[in-house]
């Protein structure tokens, strides 16, 4: 079965849609964009349609690839003070001459779309309330909505970056999941993979997941993005794994589209609390 995250996206985009108007909800979304990377460029264009959609206004800050951290900070300390602004996201990847996680940190945790801050990242690790990633809350969305079980389940996530394969595996562990993480020095990678239940993949390494790497009646999430000859590839080789597969992400159109729901649910979820809290 294809787990489609374009459908789960669009129920998700018109429920919260509803919520805004109808509760007279007035959010604002910050993207700051360093560079001019074509990937970045078309990320934001998927924020600022899904934002257009529900009703969220979008203020976009644009710098070249040459411009100083100090210049990037100072707008961030003015945004963190503005009181109509709901969220922040500094897009990654930035240029070489910008600190992403010095930058990152500097936004309000209250403010911090993407959860990557030290703060955010903190509570997800004591399983408190926290702001999460919003790659790793579009996975589990979509597990939940097809009622595939996390609890008890043998997870095997590849991939430990920061913005998804670490967060995520702290994620399911307070969601009662058995967490292996493998990455590139694992060795016998298939050993491992054939041993979960649900195996996420998110290494960016294009077909790195064959049919003979999973169990029979897995679920598979592909989380990885490559671009080889203009074309996007998955992680997973979906035309010959999706056989062996009970459950399967399409690439593109599985994981993508959760993400994008998932800053706006962050941002509904942010202004709630604010407007809550007084």
């Amino acid at each position: 079965m294809i787990l489609d995250g374009k459908l789960v996206r669009d129920e998700i985009l018109n429920d919260l849609k509803e919520k805004i108007k109808d509760n007279n909800y007035r959010i604002k979304l910050a993207i700051i964009l360093v560079g001019d990377d074509e990937v970045s460029k078309i990320y934001i264009r998927n924020k600022e349609n899904a934002c257009k959609f529900v009703g969220i206004d979008v203020e976009k800050f644009v710098f070249s690839s040459d411009t100083k951290q100090s210049e990037i900070e100072k707008l961030i300390d003015k945004l963190n003070n503005d009181e109509f602004i709901t969220g922040i996201i500094l897009q990654s990847p930035v240029p070489n001459n910008i600190d992403f996680d010095k930058c990152c940190n500097l936004i309000l945790p209250n403010k911090d779309v993407d959860g990557f801050t030290e703060n955010n990242i903190y509570n997800l690790y004591l399983n408190r309330d926290t702001i999460l990633p919003c790659t790793v809350k579009g996975i589990i969305y979509l597990l939940n909505y097809y009622k595939i079980p996390i609890d008890g389940s043998n997870v095997v996530i590849v991939g430990r970056g920061n913005i998804v394969g670490h967060p995520l595996s702290l994620a399911l562990l307070n969601l009662n999941a058995t967490v292996t993480v493998a990455h590139s020095k694992t060795k016998d990678l298939a050993s491992i993979t054939k041993n979960a239940d649900i195996l996420i993949s998110a290494t960016g390494t294009p077909h790195l997941i064959k049919d003979n790497m999973i169990k029979k009646g897995a679920t598979v999430i592909d989380v990885g993005v490559s671009r080889v000859n203009g074309e996007i590839i998955g992680d997973v080789d979906f035309l010959n794994v999706k056989n062996e597969a009970r459950y399967i992400t399409p690439n593109p159109g599985g994981v993508g589209p959760m993400t994008v729901a998932m800053i706006i649910d962050n941002l509904v979820c942010m202004y709630e609390r604010r407007i809550n809290n007084g």
